[in-house]
């Protein structure tokens, strides 16, 4: 019954912005510590960011500083704002949602390339 539904995936020139969002249904988002995951080929599944049910946060260090988690409750919705990206950002992006065990989405592809 829960589902999430990655968005906002795509091409972009290293330096450069984008936001990805992540809807989440039959999820409450004020119990569940929301989070997004990546992967890249022939890599492993590395924590990006995630944010708990009280709004706190934490990050990956290859993306302190320039990533940022957020949710909007109402609208059942969590972001990241992904800024001065790299090539090394490269991957498919996952949502997650955790309580008492963990969710998926299917993912979305960001290309950071010229």
């Amino acid at each position: 019954q829960v589902q999430l539904v990655e968005s906002g995936g795509g091409l972009v020139q290293p330096g450069g912005s984008l936001r990805l969002s992540c809807l989440a249904s039959r999820i409450n988002l004020s119990i569940y510590r929301m989070g997004w995951y990546r992967q890249a080929p022939g890599n492993q599944r590395e924590l990006v960011a995630y944010i708990d049910s009280g709004g706190d946060t934490n990050y990956g260090d290859s993306v302190k500083g320039r990533f940022t988690i957020s949710k909007d409750n109402a609208k059942k919705t969590v972001y990241l704002q992904m800024n001065s990206v790299k090539p090394e950002d490269t991957a498919v992006y996952y949502c997650s949602a955790q309580y008492f065990g963990t969710y998926w989405g299917q993912g979305t592809q960001v290309t950071v390339s010229t």
